[in-house]
């Protein structure tokens, strides 16, 4: 209810501040106007410099599952683990299809430093465990996505219990990711046919 009514007084005052100009903008400077104002939207929700991405699908499937509740072996807006949402979000944005445990999934990347984080990659907890538990994905500005015991959210790695577990980054293999699209491609020519 608090993103509508958020959504709804942005839109609105879009529509005021057009309403109060002289000149008639242009359909592509109001598009332009238009992501321009959802960047910083986003921004100011999640924590992160958006008008800094090229991804801005990252970020709004990021915003459409927040608040999604969370349950164990789920991956359905009625409840989804951090695996399923992972995976969810390789698969609705990069076009990926990723394995669904987080361990399978490390076993797919190529692990990255903290400080080497780049939009999109994974970021990997050992969460009261000796073996990877818990999976998100970075959004920048120390800021990731991922499907905790409160629901989707956006969380620091700064954040002491995040930072006392996290683990590693990852970025998918380029092996991994040449393979995914050739399957990807070839599935999308079978159905078509």
């Amino acid at each position: 209810m608090k993103k509508i009514t958020i959504a709804i007084a942005l839109f609105l005052s879009v529509l005021a501040a057009q309403a109060q100009t002289k000149n008639v903008p242009t359909q592509a400077a109001e598009s332009a106007e238009q992501e321009s104002l959802a960047k910083d939207y986003l921004s100011q929700i999640m924590g992160v410099a958006v008008s800094a991405t090229s991804n801005m699908k990252l970020f709004h499937f990021v915003y459409d599952w927040i608040g999604t509740p969370y349950r164990f072996g789920g991956s359905s807006r009625k409840g989804i683990d951090c695996s399923a949402f992972t995976k969810q979000l390789y698969g609705d944005v990069f076009n990926l299809t990723i394995r669904r445990s987080s361990r399978d999934i490390f076993s797919m990347v190529n692990p990255v430093g903290k400080d080497d984080l780049k939009e999109g990659d994974l970021v990997f907890f050992k969460i009261h465990s000796r073996s990877i538990s818990h999976v998100g994905i970075y959004l920048g500005n120390n800021r990731f996505a991922h499907a905790s015991s409160k629901g989707v959210a956006i969380s620091s790695l700064d954040d002491a219990y995040y930072s006392r577990y996290f683990y590693k980054g990852g970025r998918l293999l380029e092996s991994f990711k040449n393979e995914l699209s050739t399957a990807s491609t070839t599935a999308a020519e079978d159905q078509a046919n």
